[in-house]
């Protein structure tokens, strides 16, 4: 069962890798993927909204999607909301396999997806005024290569 958490507190990579493994022999490599809030010239700070509830039922969804097109042994997919500094840790995916292509195809698939079909609502504040960050075509052209 995937491991999905949308969260205010930062993560630890470290436990998050271990936890995916422990236990788990089979385990031959594990994509990893972790987001940072970039560092702009006018950004202060970065908040991310959700809807509880439905955010992690998306998570799931998108995790159990990987799981079914790729011969995944474990996900996990971590999310954190409220409001972030430049350089902060947004998000992170991790896909064990037997085999590396197989946990790197996922990565990418996830956050691909995740980028695009995740209920996340972010609010640039800059130096200048705060806006809504809208959604890039570049993120829905990189989710419709999976078919």
């Amino acid at each position: 069962m995937p491991t999905v958490s949308v969260q205010i507190e930062n993560f630890d990579i470290g436990a998050a890798l271990a936890a995916i493994t422990a236990g788990r022999p089979r385990v031959g490599g594990v994509g990893s993927f972790v987001g940072l809030v970039r560092q702009e010239p006018s950004l202060i700070s970065l908040t991310i909204e959700h809807y509880p509830g439905m955010t992690e039922r998306s998570l799931h969804r998108i995790a159990d999607t990987a799981m079914t097109r790729w011969d995944l042994i474990d996900v996990t997919l971590i999310h954190r909301v409220g409001t972030l500094l430049p350089g902060d840790p947004i998000v992170l995916v991790l896909a064990a396999a037997t085999h590396r292509g197989e946990a790197l195809a996922a990565t990418e698939f996830l956050i691909d997806w995740l980028k695009t079909d995740a209920p996340f609502w972010k609010m640039e504040h800059l130096s200048c005024g705060d806006h809504w960050v809208e959604p890039r075509q570049t993120d829905e052209t990189a989710k419709n290569r999976w078919g």
